[in-house]
């Protein structure tokens, strides 16, 4: 009986499971996380943000204002909507699936999670100032 205990916190606890699961993630669903304009967009204002977490009104008026039509001079009502939308029916949730973020939807909070396989993915596919 203590052999099994001993099991069961081993895998269902500690750091070392945390750890170990965050390395499951395969590198295809990281990669993939990181193909689309909108969720590096997301990646980039989480990691300007203070403590690497943003509101989630918040988030999408800066994805929306880094994604504008170069010819645009700002961002309309109808595309900020199709952003918000976007952003809370496919990018966050892919994001999440890749464990690159934390969205709690109850307090509208995003926060990115850093890990040293998406850090250095985030350095190979952000070679320029989105702002810009």
């Amino acid at each position: 009986m203590p052999e099994r205990e001993a099991r069961d916190i081993q895998s269902t606890g500690g750091s070392s499971g945390a750890s170990a699961s965050k390395r499951s993630i395969p590198p295809d669903t990281v990669l993939s996380a990181v193909a689309d304009e909108h969720r590096r967009g997301i990646l980039n204002a989480l990691d300007n943000a203070p403590d690497n977490t943003l509101d989630y009104d918040a988030l999408v008026d800066r994805v929306a204002d880094q994604i504008r039509d170069e010819d645009a001079e700002g961002v309309s009502d109808e595309r900020r909507q199709r952003v918000r939308i976007a952003l809370h029916h496919t990018h966050l949730p892919k994001l999440e699936e890749a464990r690159m973020i934390d969205y709690e939807a109850d307090t509208g909070q995003v926060r990115l999670v850093r890990g040293e396989l998406e850090q250095g993915i985030l350095t190979l596919v952000e070679p320029y100032d989105m702002h810009e």
